[in-house]
């Protein structure tokens, strides 16, 4: 009997160590989920990339596309994956936000993460038969990567949020990005070079003119007095596309969409 006691609980001794050691394994897994930052709108600049021009033109064409079919995309810059493949952290970020219908999933997203060089179209269940796996790879590709590759988020992820609503739109078939083509005199560093010097050279022949006419005549400044220059004239501020009290429909994600890296 007492061996039997013994056997019994040697057992029991090494199932209650496993399952500590289970735990305490599984532990970190639990306790790492994934942070999302908030959705503040159509355009969610987590890594600071993107300048105020393209907030504004990204969103407005979003917001337009939404008004027309219904259909939810959002932009998305990351400071960090936090550690998770940018498949993983994007399918959760979508569902974590509910982008597209209840129901429907017809939502988008275009995911970037500067610091692990990573970036992902993620696509709720409702879309993809239209923005499938292939055609998201080739825009990624063909017409993100390329401006990635330079260092240009902001023309990467316009040429790429262009191409994804146009496929959206009915163009399934995107085309090829056209040549590039060769830099003009205008174009190049000369251009610069020219303006500054025409420029200069104009503002000095300005105030030659005030000087040799005030010498002639001290009282002739008045004729000037009234240029109105004033600090703040050329001030003007460029929208950044707030959020607007944008927010999710409340869609599902499963992975559809493809990831490309640079």
């Amino acid at each position: 009997m007492r061996i039997r006691c013994a056997s019994a609980c040697s057992v029991i001794r090494a199932a209650s160590t496993l399952l500590v050691l289970l735990l305490i394994l599984a532990s970190p897994a639990l306790a790492s989920e994934p942070k999302f930052p908030p959705l503040t709108g159509r355009v969610v600049d987590d890594a600071g990339v993107l300048n105020s021009y393209t907030v504004g033109e990204l969103t407005l064409m979003l917001a337009d596309h939404e008004r027309a079919t219904g259909e939810q995309v959002v932009v998305v810059t990351l400071k960090s994956l936090q550690g998770y493949t940018i498949e993983d952290y994007g399918y959760q970020l979508g569902r974590h936000w509910g982008i597209g219908q209840k129901g429907v999933n017809n939502g988008a997203l275009l995911i970037v993460a500067p610091k692990e060089h990573k970036v992902r179209i993620e696509v709720g269940y409702g879309l993809e038969g239209t923005l499938t796996d292939a055609i998201s790879a080739t825009i990624i590709q063909n017409y993100i990567l390329p401006s990635f590759k330079l260092g240009d988020f902001n023309a990467g992820i316009l040429a790429g949020t262009t191409s994804i609503l146009q496929v959206l739109g009915g163009n399934s078939i995107i085309s090829p990005p056209p040549p590039p083509q060769p830099l003009t005199f205008w174009q190049g560093p000369w251009e610069i070079v020219v303006i500054w010097g025409l420029l200069f050279f104009g503002a000095w022949g300005y105030f030659l003119v005030l000087w040799f006419r005030h010498r002639n005549d001290p009282h002739d400044w008045t004729t000037y007095g009234g240029t109105g220059w004033s600090s703040g004239s050329y001030g003007g501020s460029s929208g950044g596309g707030g959020g607007g009290g944008f927010s999710g429909g409340g869609g599902s994600f499963g992975g559809g969409g493809a990831s490309g890296s640079w």
